[in-house]
Parts: C-alpha cells; sequence; structure tokens
C-alpha cells in the first residue's frame, strides 16, 4: 500500500513538472507572436508606436529571453526528468487507449467498422511502447483518429488525451520548440527604434537593470539571419552591427552614467556651496549603483562590463583634470574616496610626481608670454613671489620658488638659460622705449635744470634734494597730458621701469627655482665632499658590461647636480654686463641724468601703492596692491647699468624726504596745540586725518627705502664699474701667473 501511495505520489510529481515545462513553452511561444504581430500590425498600418507599447514589447522580450536562460540554466536538470517525463505522457495516454479499448471489445457485436477502431487502438498501444520520435508520433495520431470513431471516448476523456498528445509533443521536442519559439531575432528589423529608448528608460528609471543582458542576448539572436545573407560579406556585416550596438550602449547608457556618477560626485564633494537642491523628496532619488552591479555581459567576443567602464572613465577624468590643475588634488582625492564608498568602485591612484601640487603658471608659459607677465604680476622683493594684479574670478593666481621648480624638473634645467635669453630679448625692446623716454626735450631739460638747481644750492639744501623740487616735476609731466586711463607720462615711465624690475625679479626667481630643484635632486646624495664612483667601483667588481656604463652614467648625473648647485649661474651679472657697457658709452649720453628722475618716480611709485592699498578694503578692487617691488628692482638694475649709485646716494633723497615729513608734522602737532582751546571738532578730525595721511605716505616712503637698499645688494651696490674692472683684470693676472708656474 506504501509502494502504491509513493507511485502515486511521483506520478503527480511528475505531472504537474511536465505541466510546467510544457507551460514555459507555450509562454514563450505566445509572447512570441504577440511581439511580432504587434509590430507587423504597426507597420502595416503605418502608426507610430508609442514610447510605453516599445518599452513592454522590450520588456515582453526580456521575458522570454529569461525563460530561455532559465530553461539553459537547469539543463541538467531536464535532461535528469526528460525520460521520466516522456513515461508519464505514454502512460497517461495508454491509459486512456486501454480504456477505450475495454469499450470497444466489451461490446460483443463485432463489424468492420468496430474492427477498424479496435485495429486503430492496437496500433496506437503499440506505438506508445517506444521512443516518442515524430514518425512515431504522426502514427500515433493518425490511429487516434481512427481510433476515436464510434464513440469509443468519452467528451471528457477526448479532452484529457489531447491534453496529453500536445504535452507528448512538445516533451519531445522540448529543447528545439525552446529554441524555435525563444529566437529573437526578429529585433534586427526595428532595434535602432527600441534599442536606444530602452537604454534611456534603464538609466532614468533604474529598475532591474540587470535584465539588461536578456537584452543583449536577443540581439545576439541576430547573428544567425545576418550569417544567412547572401548579397554582401557577412563578417563585414556582423562588424558593422557589433559596432552599432556597442555604439548604442555608449550614447545611452555608458557616457550618461558615467555623466550622472561624475556630476554625483562633484556635487556631493561640494555640497557647502549648495550648487543645487539634492533633496530626494523633492528631486527624486536613482540608485546609480544598481547599474554598476550588473554582471559583465557577453556580446560577440567580448564582456561588457559596466562598472569598469565607468571606473576607467572617473580614472581618466580625475588624473586629467588633476594635471590641468594640480591644485584641484585634494577634491579629486575626496571624490575618488566617495566613490569607492558609495558606489563601490576600484579607482586607481594617480601617482602624480611628488610636489606638483601647486604647479601654478608654466615657466614655459611665462617665457614665451613674458611681455604679458611682467604686466599682469606685481612682485614682492621678500617673499619672492609674484602676484596677480586682477584677476575675473574670486581668487589670485601666485607664482613663488615651489612653482618655478617644479617647472624646472618636468622641463630640464635647460630651461633657464632659454628663460634668460627670452628675457634679454624683452629687455632690450624695454631699454629701447627707455631711451626714448630720458631723450625727450621736455623730459631732458627738466633734468637739466634740476641739476644745475641741486648743483648751485646743495650745501644750501644740506646735501638733500629738496622733496618740493621732485614734486614740481611730477606736476609739470602731469600737465604735458594724460592717457585714457589717467596715468602721466611719469606714470607710465614708471610702469616701464616696474615691468623691468619684474623681468629681473623672475630672472631672481628662476636662479632660486633652479637651486630648489637640484638641492631637493641632490639630497640623497650623502657626502658632496666625497663622491664614490660607481663606474669604478662596478668596473672593479666585474659586474659586466650593461652596470659599468650604467654606474659612468649615474657618476655623470651626480657631478652635473654637485656642479649646479655649487656654482651656479649669476644671471644678474651677465644682465648687467651684456647692457652696462652700452648704457655707459658716449652715445647714450642723455642717460646720465637718469638718477635725477629717480625721486620723481618714488613720489609717483608711493602715490599708486597708497592709492592700489586703499582699493583693497572697497567693493571695486580694480588697481588694487598691497607690493609693487618691481619698481625698486627696476630702479636698482638701471642705477647699476648706468654706474650711478654714488650719484643717486649724493642726493640723499630719502633723507630729504624724511625730513620733509619730519617738518610736516611739526608744522600739524603745532596746529593741534594752537587749536587745543577750541571746541572745533571739524578742525580736529581734519588734523588727526593729515596726521593719519602723512604717517602713510612716510611709512611707504620708508617701504620703499628699504625695498631698494635690499634689491641694491642683488647688483653689489658697494662696487662702481671700475672697482669691477679692476677686480677682473686682478684675477685674469692671477690666473696667467699659474698657469706660467
Amino acid at each position: 500500500m506504501d509502494s502504491k501511495g509513493r507511485q502515486q505520489e511521483i506520478g503527480e510529481v511528475l505531472e504537474s513538472r511536465c505541466k510546467l515545462f510544457v507551460e514555459g513553452v507555450y509562454l514563450v511561444s505566445y509572447l512570441s507572436t504577440q511581439v511580432q504581430t504587434l509590430m507587423n500590425l504597426h507597420v502595416a498600418l503605418s502608426k507610430p508606436v508609442t514610447k510605453s507599447s516599445m518599452l513592454a514589447m522590450c520588456r515582453c522580450i526580456e521575458m522570454i529571453k529569461a525563460i530561455e536562460g532559465m530553461f539553459h540554466r537547469r539543463s541538467m536538470l531536464v535532461a535528469q526528468l526528460f525520460n521520466h517525463l516522456l513515461q508519464i505522457c505514454t502512460t497517461r495516454l495508454l491509459e486512456c487507449v486501454q480504456l477505450a479499448k475495454k469499450r470497444i471489445i466489451s461490446d460483443k457485436k463485432y463489424n468492420e467498422k468496430r474492427l477498424d477502431v479496435l485495429s486503430g487502438l492496437v496500433l496506437a498501444e503499440n506505438v506508445l511502447v517506444g521512443p516518442g520520435t515524430r514518425e512515431r508520433r504522426l502514427i500515433l495520431q493518425l490511429a487516434l483518429a481512427v481510433g476515436s470513431q464510434m464513440k469509443s471516448f468519452r467528451d471528457q476523456e477526448l479532452a484529457v488525451l489531447a491534453a496529453w498528445m500536445q504535452r507528448f509533443d512538445v516533451i519531445s521536442e522540448l529543447t528545439a520548440k525552446m529554441h524555435q519559439f525563444s529566437d529573437a531575432s526578429f529585433v534586427f528589423h526595428w532595434r535602432r527604434t527600441a534599442f536606444p529608448i530602452y537604454l534611456d528608460d534603464m538609466l532614468e528609471n533604474v529598475n532591474d537593470p540587470s535584465r539588461l543582458r536578456y537584452m543583449f542576448s536577443a540581439l545576439s539572436d541576430c547573428t544567425v539571419r545576418i550569417q544567412r545573407v547572401r548579397h554582401d560579406s557577412p563578417e563585414r556585416l556582423l562588424a558593422a552591427f557589433d559596432q552599432e550596438t556597442v555604439g548604442f550602449l555608449k550614447k545611452h547608457l555608458l557616457l550618461p552614467l558615467c555623466t550622472a556618477i561624475e556630476t554625483d560626485l562633484r556635487l556631493s564633494i561640494h555640497l557647502h556651496l549648495k550648487l543645487d537642491d539634492r533633496n530626494p523628496f523633492k528631486v527624486g532619488n536613482r540608485d546609480l549603483s544598481a547599474v554598476l552591479r550588473v554582471p559583465p555581459i557577453r556580446f560577440f567576443d567580448r564582456f561588457i562590463n559596466i562598472k569598469a567602464h565607468v571606473e576607467s572613465y572617473l580614472d581618466r577624468t580625475f588624473y586629467n583634470l588633476t594635471t590641468v590643475a594640480l591644485h584641484d588634488w585634494k577634491t579629486y582625492s575626496e571624490m575618488r574616496n566617495l566613490a569607492t564608498q558609495k558606489y563601490q568602485l576600484e579607482l586607481a591612484e594617480p601617482h602624480l610626481p611628488s610636489q606638483t601640487l601647486e604647479q601654478g603658471l608654466d615657466v614655459l608659459e611665462i617665457m614665451r608670454n613674458i611681455h604679458v607677465f611682467v604686466s599682469k604680476y606685481m612682485y614682492n622683493l621678500n617673499n619672492q613671489i609674484f602676484v596677480e594684479m586682477s584677476s575675473n574670478n574670486k581668487h589670485l593666481n601666485t607664482i613663488n620658488i615651489r612653482h618655478i621648480a617644479n617647472s624646472i624638473r618636468t622641463h630640464g634645467s635647460g630651461i633657464m638659460n632659454t628663460t634668460v635669453n627670452f628675457t634679454y630679448q624683452f629687455l632690450r625692446k624695454k631699454f629701447h622705449i627707455f631711451s626714448q623716454f630720458l631723450f625727450d626735450e621736455h623730459i631732458k631739460s627738466r633734468l637739466m635744470k634740476d641739476l644745475k638747481f641741486y648743483r648751485e644750492n646743495k650745501d644750501k639744501l644740506n646735501q638733500m634734494f629738496p622733496f618740493e623740487r621732485a614734486d614740481k616735476f611730477c606736476k609739470g609731466i602731469r600737465k604735458l597730458g594724460l592717457t585714457p586711463e589717467g596715468f602721466s607720462y611719469l606714470d607710465q615711465f614708471r610702469i616701464l621701469v616696474t615691468q623691468i624690475g619684474n623681468a629681473m625679479g623672475y630672472i631672481r626667481m628662476i636662479r632660486s627655482g633652479g637651486l630648489h630643484c637640484t638641492s631637493n635632486a641632490i639630497r640623497f646624495v650623502p657626502d658632496l665632499d666625497d663622491i664614490v664612483k660607481f663606474g669604478d667601483l662596478a668596473q672593479e667588481d666585474n659586474l659586466g658590461s650593461e652596470s659599468v656604463p650604467a654606474g659612468r652614467t649615474l657618476d655623470n648625473m651626480t657631478e652635473a647636480l654637485i656642479k649646479q648647485f655649487t656654482e651656479g649661474t649669476e644671471y644678474f651679472r651677465m644682465l648687467v654686463d651684456v647692457f652696462g657697457t652700452e648704457f655707459r658709452s658716449q652715445k647714450n649720453m642723455h642717460l646720465k641724468n637718469f638718477f635725477l628722475i629717480v625721486p620723481a618716480l618714488t613720489i609717483s611709485f608711493v602715490e599708486h601703492l597708497i592709492a592700489g592699498k586703499e582699493k583693497i578694503n572697497k567693493r571695486n578692487k580694480i588697481g588694487a596692491a598691497f607690493t609693487d617691488d618691481g619698481f625698486v628692482m627696476g630702479v636698482a638694475y638701471i642705477l647699476k647699468l648706468l654706474d650711478q649709485y654714488h650719484e643717486f646716494d649724493s642726493l640723499h633723497w630719502f633723507q630729504s624726504v624724511r625730513a620733509k615729513y619730519a617738518t610736516d608734522m611739526r608744522a600739524v602737532t603745532q596746529q593741534q596745540k594752537t587749536a587745543g582751546g577750541r571746541d572745533d571738532d571739524k578742525l580736529d578730525q581734519t588734523l588727526s586725518l593729515t596726521t593719519k595721511r602723512l604717517d602713510t605716505y612716510l611709512q611707504e616712503f620708508n617701504l620703499a627705502a628699504y625695498s631698494l637698499g635690499s634689491a641694491r645688494i642683488f647688483f653689489r651696490a658697494d662696487r662702481t664699474a671700475a672697482d669691477e674692472t679692476l677686480e677682473e683684470d686682478q684675477k685674469k693676472e692671477a690666473a696667467s701667473q699659474g698657469l706660467r708656474h
């Protein structure tokens, strides 16, 4: 009894499995027929397909390929159940046939027709005992067609018989029918319309993106049709189809996905700026990480890995943008970490060279545009830094020694000499304008007049050039005319001197940057005084033909670095020597009175700098400045070229300025004492402002004096041209004597 019950239970399980397989095949057939019919009707009637209908058809295709995929994944189970399913089908069919056969035999009235029916049923029994081949199933259908006459089967039995016959047909050709009905090659004809819409919807809604592999499985079915073409090469058509499909994927899914993830990372990092409303209850929230979790999809001879593509895109983007704007390295590092935490992306480190995170302007770019650089940047002598005058951004660019050292390391130390050559060409043009200004009759006559006045009255003036005389010179030049920007000719000349000084400041920074770069490179050498020769050591130890040349190359590089670090090049001396002889020649005698225009230039410079500092705290910051030491560098350089340090010192100009402001301060103090008994607020306020203004001017003049003194050190202000010539002669004579010995 137990064995019979167990057999009945097994039979029920097999029947349910058989029914399940048949329903799966019928469902695939139904979906395929519906999609093809609907699309063909739209084409035949020339009716446009709505987006919702197209997406519904795509979902049907996904279901077809999902069922096919499930069937293939369970193929081992299908193989194990196949014979059992055939057996349960034949068993149920035999039960039906035997029941009808008994009914015919029980009737004793035999005739030819009844015998034919009985023969058909016997034949059906014999056919069912064996494999379910196509011929046997055909014979079975014919036999049952004869055997079902004369009401040998009741209506209910006929329905059961027909149902099991259908199942028997399907199970007998289960794999073939599944392959036939799940063939989605029909999507080839409308892939260009459906596939982009499908991809756009997947990225927009991010609803179960893992189903993307089913659509690619459907597109892969198109290869069978393409391989059957005869009008063209199948290989060429397959390559074009592959390229087109991948192009759609990149355009409508991968590129928008990469852009969306990058934008999300940027907005998350810059959340403090409140650039956009990111409230998920208002703008929605897309879980893009679900798309990244899609397993790699095989299509033709490649695997499409969405996560790897996004990682490659972000790595490339972060690296390129970091190299373009190295000061943003921290932002991209934070975005890289956030991508790992939020999207589980494994991004590579950029591994940029150290000390290049503040690259700034490149030396090569400055060198090619030296005329623009000296006019757009202001020099600070003490900190050795250039600051941009104005910018459309909220910040100003700066250039310091680290930037220059990084650029020199990038381009090599040879860029330093090239930069000096470009600066020399720039100075030649500027000195031509400089000479023309001092050659002008208006300027030359005023300077001659001031020189004559000072020589005749210097004893009365206590050896100090009067401030009033320099101020009168400034006002006189202003009367000659102004530019549209409000600059006098003297202001333009001051700007020219400042640009020359900026160029010299840049040369100083190049020299310092070269030393900085060399010191960083040579810091791994333990002792500069005791350098080990690796080439000789390699040769002594017989290390081989490749090791000895490598050691000698290392020795040469080390020697070159030590030479650069210990000796260096005196670029200031070079630029003084190359222009000094020409400046002091007889044909440039009109330059000999330059030292007399320096007092007027300092007044113009101080007024310009005070005006710039006052604009720093104003809303309109055009023209704002807090440093402009290019002027004192330019004055010190030109005085050295003309060998006029002693002439300028003889004016005692800054002592005259201090004396003048001391006199003015005493006058204001006297007025305050005189007005002490009065109750006049306006007068007190005026005197207080006057005192503050005098203090400001005196402080700026003192700063200019100190800066000029510092700048003169670079050009060896303690030595005249004659002293330097004598020193050079002595060095040459000593060298010649050494050679004789």
